[in-house]
């Protein structure tokens, strides 16, 4: 019996394959970000590439630089737009619709059991629902553009068992940053994780792109939940390279800078200056509604301010309804366009030097958001809120303990 990664992988090579066998294998997408489109252009342009075979199977997302912010990236979005209509390519999500990831999840635009490549290393995101997303380099992805295929090793899997329930408090992005502290940040290098046990079932859709997502800073080429069809399925005899139990009810609000995860207790209460609710990490709209119930008749406190960037224009829709935009802004919030805002240090509220930023994002490495003498905490959007209401690092439960 074969893992899920294998069974999806079978498929889209067209025969049996098991860990470590190199196969070529057909996508069933394949999708470019805007901060790529320039690359791929000049890499087909190089190649003479002038007919693209499967155009039905690409897409193009303009969520890096959305909206453009300098005449380079502008230029780009012009030139890319011709360049699709050129090659007959009908999927461009434009500037303000958001972040790939949660735009091909909320729009079904991937299904489980298929293989989707993207230029962004957070495809991994897509298996939240049962399809192997990875990300691809500029000139890989050119060439699954140019030729519809591309070869890859098929990876091993580590079986993570989740058990117990989560308490009040704390997140699904807890969970990743425990396994973070577990396993390092290459512990999974080219490794699937399949996600499987008792508290999987508990786990929204969300929760599991959340899971999904922040596999890659494991080193992991795909992450996958069992998708609740029928297919691909879990196999009782599956082999896994290893086996990791965690048991969410032992956890506690976790954090991260680079080098370090601990739980938040163990950080001593740093102060901040910025904190940032979004990304492909945590910019759903659950993920609004937690901080917003943190904040409801709250202020930010002095001196700190807080962007907040929904995944997507549904997600901005969603929290409009329901009154969550209302009571982020009225906390103190900066709303800006759905997209991958800040997140990469690329578009708005950057960081200068000597500043601390809380973020439910899901990388901090020096110079990630802007100056490289900026630190940068990973955290659920729980802590996020609780941090900026109280000016330094906190622990959510304490402030939802105490009514505003």
């Amino acid at each position: 019996m074969t893992t899920l990664s294998e069974q999806i992988l079978s498929r889209a090579a067209g025969r049996p394959l098991r860990a470590g066998d190199m196969a070529e294998v057909t996508p069933d997408h394949c999708f470019v970000p805007d901060d790529t489109i320039a690359l791929l252009m000049h890499h087909l342009e190089r190649a003479g590439v002038t007919r693209l075979p499967h155009p039905e199977r690409l897409g193009v997302f303009y969520d890096h630089f959305a909206p453009a912010e300098t005449v380079e990236h502008a230029t780009a979005h012009a030139e890319g737009r011709r360049f699709l209509k050129r090659h007959g390519v009908s999927r461009l999500f434009e500037v303000g619709e958001g972040i790939s990831h949660q735009i091909c999840v909320e729009q079904g635009l991937v299904r489980p059991g298929e293989l989707a490549f993207n230029a962004d290393s957070h495809t991994t995101t897509l298996g939240a629902i049962g399809c192997f997303g990875t990300g691809l380099g500029a000139t890989e992805t050119a060439y699954v553009w140019a030729t519809g295929r591309i070869w890859l090793r098929v990876p091993t899997t580590i079986r993570v068992v989740l058990e117990g329930a989560l308490a009040p408090g704390v997140a699904a992005k807890d969970i990743c940053l425990a396994l973070l502290r577990l396993v390092g940040p290459a512990g999974a290098t080219y490794r699937a994780l399949e996600f499987q046990g008792g508290a999987v079932a508990a786990l929204s859709v969300a929760q599991r792109m959340t899971l999904c997502n922040m596999a890659v800073e494991l080193g992991a080429k795909a992450a996958l939940v069992p998708p609740d069809s029928a297919w691909p399925r879990v196999s009782p005899d599956a082999v896994y390279e290893r086996e990791i139990v965690l048991d969410l009810s032992a956890l506690e609000p976790m954090a991260a800078l680079p080098g370090r995860v601990a739980p938040i207790a163990d950080f001593g209460a740093p102060e901040i200056h910025q904190a940032f609710l979004g990304t492909c990490t945590n910019g759903r709209i659950e993920d609004l509604r937690e901080a917003a119930a943190i904040l409801a008749g709250r202020r930010l406190a002095p001196g700190v301010r807080m962007l907040v960037t929904p995944a997507s224009r549904a997600v901005q829709s969603a929290a409009l309804r329901e009154g969550v935009l209302a009571t982020l802004l009225e906390a103190g919030c900066v709303l800006t366009p759905p997209g991958c805002g800040a997140c990469a240090g690329l578009h708005m509220g950057l960081l200068g030097d000597g500043e601390r930023c809380v973020s439910s994002g899901s990388r901090n490495a020096p110079g990630r958001m802007g100056s490289r003498a900026a630190d940068i905490l990973l955290a659920s959007p729980a802590t996020v809120a609780a941090s900026a209401v109280a000016g330094r690092l906190t622990d959510p439960r304490l402030l939802m303990e105490s009514p505003a």
